[in-house]
């Protein structure tokens, strides 16, 4: 009858299998006044043996009293042991989820940083190339204009020396017409050029 009792008080809390300390069959609570004998308080001699198997016949009730305790707040144990199990898993699960997150947000973003980095790279070369070709056109437009510099100073060079050469064949006109005239006692026909 007792073991009736036992599974009446049994439920089902869930489809993981018990722990080894629940998985062993639960007795109905008994009364403990009646399991409980007197027994004589041995002679002094003989106290010491007899106090070992006192402590041993009171370890059994114990146990039993801490099974029948088991057995009242077994549901509840057994409902608290179930939901701490669930809310570790779901703690690990949330764990497990978050580090995946951020594995992978942080590829991404090492990624990026890689995309970006290429990116600057060839922007950077295509800007020293524009560069080196922008210095190459400076360097033939400097030289243009050190010849252009080079041949107007020529240009200037030839007109002073075809003014000089003209002043130089003025200046022997006027000696030899002053002479001339000198020589006849004439005047010169042109008074200054100037008038």
């Amino acid at each position: 009858m007792a073991e009736e009792e036992a599974k009446k008080v049994e439920p089902e809390v869930c489809s993981d299998p018990l722990p080894p300390a629940a998985a062993e069959p639960v007795e109905a609570p008994k009364d403990l006044s009646e399991e409980k004998t007197v027994i004589p308080p041995p002679p002094a001699e003989e106290k010491a043996d007899d106090s070992k198997a006192l402590v041993i016949v009171e370890k059994p009730e114990v146990e039993e009293e801490k099974k029948s305790e088991g057995s009242i707040n077994r549901d509840a144990v057994l409902a608290r042991v179930a939901t701490e199990k669930r809310i570790s898993l779901i703690k690990a699960w949330e764990e497990n989820e978050k580090s995946k997150a951020e594995n992978k947000a942080q590829k991404k973003i090492s990624a990026i940083g890689a995309w970006e980095n290429s990116k600057k790279a060839s922007l950077e070369g295509e800007l020293k190339k524009i560069e080196e070709q922008l210095e190459k056109k400076k360097a033939e437009y400097v030289e243009k204009m050190k010849n252009k510099v080079a041949l107007i100073h020529k240009a200037a060079e030839e007109k002073r020396a075809m003014i000089e050469a003209k002043r130089g064949e003025d200046l022997l006109k006027a000696e030899e017409i002053a002479a001339k005239c000198r020589a006849t006692g004439s005047a010169p026909k042109k008074l200054l050029g100037c008038f």
